[in-house]
């Protein structure tokens, strides 16, 4: 309607593969929970399967294919200026496997955010449903934190929780967090996208002009 003049935000989204967490995101945006646009996605390989999802889509798309960049510096320099073209307020990483140069992060200081499949500092990196079961915990999950020059270290924002169960398997596991994911990730994103949640100088959250003293679990509705 010509009388809502609510600006939407503008979300570029960096995939690495299938881009489920795009699509939950995607979705949200569609039905209005989330109050911005998905602008454009962008991808370090050009056969992922979330870039043909995300064009069927009507979602502009853009591949850059790391192995053709001679170190990451050059090739975090050039997504930069991929993804500036489209004039983001967030980038948005959703199973983008590449470690980002500080440099790189810097520069999208406060406006990039992260989903990992641990209760992070929980499990960094890479295999964390399997090491979950090696290590016999007895809750995983998921974590939505803001990105900073360490890996899987910035300041957790949310955290969902699911109880490990005796006949898990790794791809047990994964798929009831993946679950999770879907419904914590747009959550976060609209706070971001409604100014009610920020990062300051100090790395220290605020959400509804509160200080975050330690990561919300979400808490689930019936």
């Amino acid at each position: 309607m010509k009388g809502n003049n609510v600006r939407k935000g503008r979300l570029v989204v960096l995939i690495s593969g299938k881009g489920t967490n795009l699509r939950a995101i995607q979705q949200a945006c569609a039905q209005g929970a989330i109050t911005a646009d998905i602008v454009a996605v962008i991808s370090n390989h050009p056969d992922a399967a979330g870039l043909i999802w995300a064009a069927n889509a009507g979602i502009p798309t853009q591949a850059l294919d790391h192995t053709q960049f001679a170190d990451r510096r050059t090739f975090d320099a050039a997504l930069s200026r991929q993804i500036d073209a489209y004039a983001p307020d967030f980038v948005i990483l959703a199973g983008f496997m590449r470690i980002l140069t500080p440099v790189f992060v810097r520069h999208y200081q406060g406006r990039l955010l992260n989903i990992h499949p641990s209760l992070l500092p929980n499990f960094q990196g890479l295999h964390t449903h399997r090491r979950a079961l090696q290590a016999k915990a007895e809750q995983h999950g998921a974590s939505v934190h803001y990105v900073t020059p360490e890996l899987d270290g910035g300041p957790v924002i949310m955290q969902a929780v699911v109880p490990v169960l005796a006949e898990d398997t790794e791809d047990r596991l994964a798929a009831r967090v993946l679950t999770e994911e879907h419904k914590i990730y747009p959550l976060v994103i609209r706070w971001a996208t409604e100014g009610r949640l920020s990062l300051n100088d100090q790395q220290q959250i605020r959400l509804d002009n509160h200080v975050l003293a330690k990561p919300l679990i979400y808490q689930h509705t019936h």
